[in-house]
Parts: structure tokens; sequence; C-alpha cells
């Protein structure tokens, strides 16, 4: 199974210091290894942005271009808007990006691997594989 890998993670994977006692950094690890990773645009900008070094920005931008990108389609969007009206209707607030990730998760068929506990409760009106 694919997994798509949410900003979260790879921003503490990617940290000068990175926390060591995560277990969702060795999960990153072990899916590289076995080329289950992808990348959505989405996160893909989002994990750069945040990078003001160039050189840094370079090699990192560099390094993701290994790893799949998966992209968001029509039918990505109109499901996004429909978890979001699901998610708001019960009294959840989730973003407009996170119902993306989620929608195209579930396209995919692919697992969410993400620090983000906004996911825990998107999950609960769509079916959104969390690792």
């Amino acid at each position: 199974m694919k997994v798509l890998v949410d900003t979260s993670v790879w921003s503490m994977a990617l940290r000068r210091n990175i926390p060591t006692d995560d277990p969702r950094i060795e999960t990153l690890g072990e899916l590289l290894k076995q080329e289950q990773v992808v990348l959505c645009g989405i996160i893909l900008q989002e994990i750069l942005q945040g990078i003001r070094d160039d050189k840094r920005f370079r090699l990192i931008s560099d390094y993701l271009q290994a790893v799949p990108l998966i992209d968001l389609a029509w039918s990505d969007f109109i499901e996004a808007a429909r978890i979001w009206n699901l998610c708001r209707s019960n009294g959840v607030q989730a973003s407009t990006v996170d119902c993306q990730i989620a929608s195209v998760c579930v396209r995919y068929g692919c697992a969410l691997l993400t620090a983000d506990q906004d996911f825990q409760h998107i999950a609960r009106y769509c079916p959104l594989q969390l690792l």
C-alpha cells in the first residue's frame, strides 16, 4: 500500500535536530526504503515553503523529486468539499487543505502518515486510513 506522508511528519524528519523518539520518523524511513511513499503537490509546497536557506531548499527539493507525485483531480476537489461540509455539519473544523489531502488519499487508496490530530476528526467522516 502506498502512503502519503503529511507535512507534519516531513517537517519532523527534515529538521536539523531530528526527534529520535518519534515512531513516525522510523516509519517514514522504512516506507522510503520500501518505496511506498508518495507526495501530492500541496504537501510538497508546504514542505518547501518552510525552507529559507537556498542551498537546503535545493537539496531537499532535489531529494523529494525521487518520491512519486500524485495529482489532485477535479473529483478530489468535489470530494474535499463534501468532506468539509460533512465535518462542518458535525461540528468539526477541518481546513480546506486537510480535506483535499484526505480526498486524494481516499481516491488513490493511500494511507496517511501524519502527526496532525485534525485528521483523526476528518477520518470519522470519510474512509481515510491513518498510520
